[in-house]
């Protein structure tokens, strides 16, 4: 299921998402000229579990920089456009500041459950979709009944239907655990492969660190009274 938009008007410019599109698109560009460099280039600069004992401040800085690379054009478009979909309206709650706080710190709380589950791993870890996942879980606690259109797959034919986000992120989010967990004891979990515990900790953290960071519900709408004749 592939996220088009979102049938959620925001109140104001996504302007620290558009950022973020775009920051990560400029690494991604950096990424390309540097041709048969790159996997020493990720070597270098990435994080890698196996690795984040050397410092506090090495982890944190490796951590920071592998939010903005990506392994290929399929990793960077999915990453970018559940971005575009989700984060306008998170941000629009938050604010730009805020927004850009949180999307850091969702980050920053991915790259520790990976590590958590990965401590020996030698492999880079890097792309935004610890941080984006935090975004959806925030964005479920904002707007459960948000409308997402949605591309499917009905045998062989493509068809738009619109899913609350209330169906469409659990279930996301449940692929992400069920993954996760079949994961855990596997080879995968610490040489490679998708760091699914860190979709699953972003996500988790979105409703907390939004929380923290003021973010609120809108409250319901109070009910008209009727006049009764």
């Amino acid at each position: 299921m592939i996220p088009i938009h979102d049938l959620n008007p925001r109140r104001t410019p996504p302007v620290v998402t558009v950022a973020l599109i775009v920051v990560n698109a400029l690494f991604f560009l950096y990424e390309l000229s540097l041709g048969q460099r790159i996997d020493g280039f990720f070597q270098t600069v990435a994080f890698i579990p196996a690795r984040a004992g050397d410092g506090l401040p090495e982890a944190a800085g490796s951590a920071l920089v592998s939010m903005f690379l990506h392994g290929g054009w399929a990793h960077l478009l999915g990453n970018l456009l559940f971005l575009w979909v989700f984060g306008d309206n998170v941000e629009d709650r938050l604010g730009h500041f805020r927004f850009l706080l949180f999307y850091l710190l969702a980050g920053y709380a991915a790259t520790g459950a990976h590590y958590a589950f990965s401590p020996g791993s030698t492999i880079p870890a890097i792309g935004a979709s610890g941080a984006i996942s935090g975004v959806l879980g925030a964005y479920l606690f904002l707007h459960p009944k948000a409308r997402i259109v949605t591309v499917v797959w009905l045998f062989v034919f493509l068809k738009l239907i619109e899913i609350p986000a209330l169906v469409y992120l659990p279930i996301w989010f449940g692929l992400q655990l069920l993954s996760g967990l079949t994961s855990l004891g596997a080879e995968s979990a610490a040489s490679g492969g998708v760091a699914w515990w860190a979709h699953i900790g972003g996500f988790v953290a979105g409703p907390v660190l939004l929380l923290l960071l003021g973010g609120r519900r809108d409250p319901p709408e109070p009910e008209r009274r009727r006049l009764v004749w």
